[in-house]
């Protein structure tokens, strides 16, 4: 007997989109790196680092669209979003405005 898989065509469209997207950062930041992450019923969030440091992120219905968009896409995916990755990120003013009114209650 055949083994035989369905393609879900909705999936594999999204799947399109998010690589689409993914694309067009990398493309716009010379370059990106990637880390797939689950985040429950949501499905999993995609997060980007750019060669010159910007970063963005994108959530995905599943994990595995998530993961068939960046294997589409071609960039370099991550294990986790260690150090040496985390570093590669440029944070700049508004990022640590938006820190420090989170701590301090704002």
């Amino acid at each position: 007997m055949a083994d035989t898989q369905q393609v879900d065509p909705k999936a594999e469209r999204k799947a399109a989109r998010l690589a689409h997207q993914i694309s067009t950062f990398a493309k716009a930041h010379g370059g990106a790196e990637g880390q797939v992450a689950y985040i429950g019923e949501r499905g999993a969030r995609i997060v980007l680092v750019g060669e010159d440091g910007g970063w963005g992120d994108l959530v995905a219905p599943t994990y595995a669209i998530a993961e068939q968009a960046v294997a589409k896409s071609g960039i370099t995916v991550h294990e986790s979003f260690d150090g040496e990755f985390a570093a590669k990120v440029t944070t700049g003013s508004y990022e640590w405005k938006r820190m420090a009114g989170i701590q301090l209650g704002g």
